[in-house]
């Protein structure tokens, strides 16, 4: 990526600040700004030169840094130690994940039904009279176990019923949804997806999920615009586009950390619930709606206590499959856009 450097405003100083300091500050960068703020998804997104700058450059260095620690410290007793720590704190939340997730997912599609005029998430609205009835059938199914397939069968013909009105692109913000509804359908059956465990399906689909919306605060910094402006404090001094830079590299890495190891994974996911909890304390009811179904997935991630013992191999690897899976959302989102909005041939080159 050193081959990338362009021209930028900020010295290595604040970009080390800016890490903590979007930490610190989770709120406003954290909470959907499709649910708050407008925005325009068919508009053309930042350049990808003005992306990968000085700044983006070293906070990736630091986040790559902190995740090899993570990697490292797994390998140690401590990590051990910590590990076994949070099995016992976890234990019932382990024990009752299934409920949890059901209440939950419950809670979410009777608030809809409720609230009206809305498919799975706040910015996706509807005239259609049906889908709040359906998603009150889908609440119905969470109730006994053998209905549960049905309520995720049902969640995926809501997913399609949205593509299909505001478009493949647009719904790539959403895909826990569908890992949501696989877990319900293969928890219902008793069924593995080929060997992976159901909670493995909706981690990975939590994974995806959280790295595409962190590529959307590089591409579309504006959108927050209005919502950073009404609290300038929180940048603690950085410039708005270094805060949210770092408000991306954060949400990215963490997201990463889920598909890694126990320890890093379960660290991430207790991370990323304080995070999503404390948005909800920022933004009200309509946060703590729409969050909900990733939140108690993050839960049940954190109590997940399968683990396969960190090798310096997973240190060794880890800037490596960063790097890949950086690139590799980066380019999807620029080349996808380009793709639905008709400037593919338009599109920034890396």
């Amino acid at each position: 990526m050193l081959a990338f450097r362009l021209k930028c405003s900020s010295p290595l100083l604040a970009a080390a600040l800016a890490l903590p300091a979007a930490l610190i500050a989770p709120g406003e960068a954290s909470a959907h700004v499709k649910w708050f703020c407008a925005f325009d998804v068919a508009g053309q997104p930042r350049g990808l030169e003005q992306v990968l700058c000085m700044d983006f450059e070293w906070l990736v260095g630091l986040a790559v840094v902190c995740l090899m620690f993570g990697c490292l410290a797994e390998g140690t007793p401590l990590g051990t130690a910590l590990l076994n720590a949070l099995d016992r704190v976890t234990a019932r939340l382990r024990t009752d994940t299934e409920l949890l997730v059901r209440a939950t997912l419950g809670f979410f599609l009777v608030s809809l039904f409720t609230l009206g005029g809305i498919i799975l998430t706040p910015e996706l609205k509807t005239d259609a009279a049906w889908i709040p009835w359906f998603q009150l059938a889908i609440a119905a199914c969470l109730i006994w176990r053998r209905t549960m397939p049905l309520a995720g069968a049902g969640i995926v013909v809501l997913f399609g019923f949205a593509t299909w009105t505001y478009g493949a692109f647009h719904l790539a913000d959403y895909p826990v949804f569908l890992g949501i509804a696989a877990y319900l359908i293969l928890t219902g059956l008793g069924r593995t997806l080929y060997g992976v465990r159901p909670l493995d399906v909706v981690r990975a689909a939590a994974a995806v999920t959280l790295m595409w919306a962190s590529v959307e605060k590089w591409a579309y910094p504006e959108w927050t615009a209005p919502l950073l402006a009404a609290k300038p404090g929180m940048t603690f001094g950085a410039s708005p586009e270094l805060f949210m830079r770092a408000a991306g590299v954060i949400e990215f890495t963490l997201a990463f950390a889920l598909i890694w190891t126990p320890l890093v994974r379960r660290t991430s996911a207790i991370i990323l619930a304080a995070i999503f909890v404390s948005a909800v304390f920022e933004f009200g009811k309509v946060d703590a709606i729409g969050h909900s179904g990733i939140i108690v997935v993050l839960i049940a991630i954190a109590a997940d206590e399968a683990r396969v013992a960190a090798t310096r191999r997973d240190v060794a690897l880890a800037p490596a499959y960063y790097g890949v899976a950086l690139a590799g959302f980066l380019a999807l989102y620029y080349v996808g856009h380009a793709a639905m909005y008709g400037a593919l041939f338009a599109a920034p080159m890396i």
